[in-house]
């Protein structure tokens, strides 16, 4: 491995131009400075131009790319295919990443000798507004978590991984893509067709990606079920017989258990006293003709719920 390699950081944005520049700063950031930041617009229709351009100008190892919208899948690929560097970094751009990951990164392949294809992988926190003030992970990440069958069969169950947690060698891309005809999901895929070679994952158990809270964030504002079956379809193109009735099983058996619990919660609920007392309060409003009244005022009173 060559002393200071080149990395490709990726960065599609579609409309997400009020956090764009949090991103890109913690870009600039890096005490690793041989890197190329592409910056690919994927359609927007806000400032993600403009503030994209201001950092072209700032410096010229951001590169800027406009393409009619198409998605998240096809904006990495097409950023994949203009990338020029050894290794690769993903981040979306509503997400940061810590000011040391490069540079911890490439330190911690010096460190490795191995013939397979390497993925550094970090640790994460959450953030909502500012990137400073953070939270714990929605899961916690380990080395062993890193393993095909983990990646296949516990996805979305005990663990998943935000794409910047990764720091992939690029020649990993040369036979894969994200699949273009998803919006969602796409992101697992990839990580199943990867750990289906022989990769070696290296694990940095400090907090180095950071990752957006977004209410409006794509997996957030619509309904993902669609891309998940897409997605189901897609791994019946690349799982043998035996590998994709296991994950049939899987996902069947995760589904009743997610309906029991669901229908454990209501019976529980149904018992509480809270529950019991508004049942009371309904059928004495009913028996003196109030309900229908109280159905009309009791929204104006919510409104002061805090």
């Amino acid at each position: 491995m060559i002393k200071s390699p080149l990395v490709s950081i990726i960065v599609p944005c579609y409309n997400q131009g009020k956090f764009l520049n949090d991103a890109l700063t913690s870009i600039y950031n890096q005490t690793y400075a041989n890197w190329e930041c592409i910056i690919v617009n994927d359609g927007s229709v806000d400032g993600s131009e403009r503030i994209a351009n201001k950092w072209v100008h700032k410096d010229d190892r951001f590169k800027y790319f406009f393409k009619e919208n198409s998605g998240v899948s096809a904006t990495r690929n097409f950023a994949l295919d203009n990338a020029k560097g050894a290794y690769v970094q993903f981040l979306d751009a509503d997400d940061v990443i810590d000011c040391r990951k490069l540079e911890l990164s490439i330190d911690e392949l010096g460190r490795i000798s191995s013939e397979d294809k390497t993925i550094v992988f970090t640790n994460f926190e959450m953030f909502s507004d500012n990137p400073d003030i953070t939270k714990a992970p929605y899961c916690r990440l380990d080395l062993g978590l890193f393993t095909y069958e983990n990646l296949l069969y516990k996805w979305n169950d005990t663990f998943s991984i935000p794409i910047h947690c990764g720091f992939f060698e690029a020649s990993l891309f040369n036979n894969i893509r994200f699949p273009e005809n998803l919006t969602a999901q796409e992101d697992w895929l990839v990580w199943v067709k990867m750990f289906k070679l022989v990769v070696t994952p290296v694990f940095l158990d400090k907090p180095l990606a950071l990752y957006r809270q977004n209410p409006q964030g794509r997996t957030k504002s619509r309904s993902i079920i669609e891309d998940q079956m897409l997605v189901f379809d897609a791994f019946k193109e690349i799982l043998n017989e035996e590998e994709f009735y296991k994950l049939s099983r899987t996902l069947v058996e995760r589904y009743f258990k997610i309906q029991r619990d669901y229908k454990t919660r209501f019976n529980t609920l149904k018992r509480s006293y809270p529950y019991q007392t508004g049942l009371m309060i309904k059928k004495v409003l009913k028996s003196i003709g109030m309900l229908k009244l109280a159905r009309k005022i009791f929204p104006f009173f919510l409104r002061f719920k805090s």
